[in-house]
């Protein structure tokens, strides 16, 4: 089962996060611009409430959370209801996906990704943006996930285990665009946006779709 529950009782709390992290947010917002394609149609996977989607000019999403997918409708997204292990899409559809913050409560991220791949058009986008397990930020969250109604069931990943899953998956030419290079309560300006991996907690990374066997 998707871990929706906490989003469907707390959605006011996961909207006022955005709101009072503003800078983290718009930093990650421009992490995530810098890699997702100019032109084509695109779909966000685990859309939530469409803050990424919505500045982003994607039009589609899915979404576990019929609460969240609420208010992403409003925000002028076509959510259909469902998870990511199970996309309610054909193959070939989409020129690229996206993930935001939505790999630490997939229930098989491994199978996740297969299913981006399948909706994927040959050579298309899919870009995945998270928190480093090993970054500042991703050990603090780590250690106080209990204490968040959020990711008290997350599971966090490192860089080298997104790498890994993203190549099984059949995603080649990796790309990546880091940010947030302090803490979060030391953030009082938009963060820059880096090139590679390693130094910033929020992390963007991007591959591209290849012809699998299976199809």
């Amino acid at each position: 089962m998707p871990k929706i529950k906490s989003f469907e009782r707390h959605t006011n709390q996961y909207e006022n996060w955005f709101e009072n992290n503003r800078f983290a947010y718009e930093s990650e917002l421009q992490a995530v611009k810098a890699l997702i394609p100019e032109n084509g149609t695109g779909i966000e996977i685990g859309v939530g409430t469409g803050r990424f989607a919505e500045p982003l000019g994607i039009k589609t999403g899915i979404e576990p959370s019929r609460a969240m997918g609420k208010i992403a409708r409003q925000r002028g997204i076509e959510v259909f209801n469902g998870v990511a292990e199970a996309l309610p899409f054909d193959d070939d559809q989409f020129d690229f996906a996206l993930m935001v913050t939505t790999i630490c409560f997939l229930d098989d991220i491994e199978l996740s990704f297969k299913e981006a791949h399948r909706v994927l058009k040959t050579g298309g986008a899919f870009v995945v943006g998270f928190v480093d397990r090993n970054s500042s930020i991703g050990i603090i969250y780590e250690k106080h996930k209990n204490e968040n109604v959020f990711y008290k069931n997350a599971t966090f990943f490192s860089i080298d285990e997104i790498i890994s899953y993203l190549e099984k998956a059949g995603f080649k030419n990796l790309s990546f665009t880091q940010t947030i290079f302090r803490n979060l309560d030391e953030t009082s300006d938009v963060e820059p946006v880096r090139k590679g991996y390693g130094e910033g907690s929020f992390v963007v990374v991007r591959g591209f779709s290849t012809v699998s066997l299976e199809r």
